[in-house]
């Protein structure tokens, strides 16, 4: 099992890389995440928000690979604690579908985005950073893992 986040804008600032590769190094090869950076859209005056988020979310259906379960990350999302991660992990390794986790660009995702989305989360009611998201996804991959693996870090 794959799981690819696939991640709207390509140049992140050292810190986020220097993060996230930190988390991803700790899992175990079997569980395979990664990430796949897409192009940001080229905003301007004559170009509507709409068009953007059109063509950002069209990249992203068009990079998941058949048979697989896509999450999109939206704020109107169901909120999870890291122990129902932990339980969808697990349920995800059981399957063995790949997994692809949606992180949108800063003016989210279009509708039809979300309606193929096999499941909506939300990482919190406020507002964050997408530099933040790719830590925080990292992160709780890891920590989700180390529940299941019943690693102390998580205590």
């Amino acid at each position: 099992m794959k799981i690819s986040l696939l991640a709207i804008g390509k140049k992140m600032p050292a810190w986020v890389e220097t993060a996230c590769k930190e988390y991803l190094k700790r899992l175990p090869r079997e569980l395979g995440v990664h990430f796949v950076e897409l192009p940001l859209a080229t905003r301007a005056k004559n170009v509507s928000i709409e068009k953007c988020k059109q063509e950002e979310s069209a990249s992203l259906l068009a990079a998941v690979p058949p048979g697989s379960r896509v999450v999109a990350l939206d704020v109107r999302g169901k909120s999870l604690s890291t122990e129902k991660l932990a339980e969808k992990l697990e349920t995800w390794q059981m399957e063995g579908r790949d997994v692809c986790i949606f992180i949108g660009g800063p003016d989210g995702m279009s509708e039809a985005c979300l309606q193929a989305a096999d499941e909506r989360w939300s990482l919190s009611a406020m507002t964050l950073p997408h530099p933040m998201v790719r830590v925080i996804m990292s992160e709780q991959l890891y920590r989700a893992w180390t529940i299941l693996a019943n690693h102390p870090y998580h205590k």
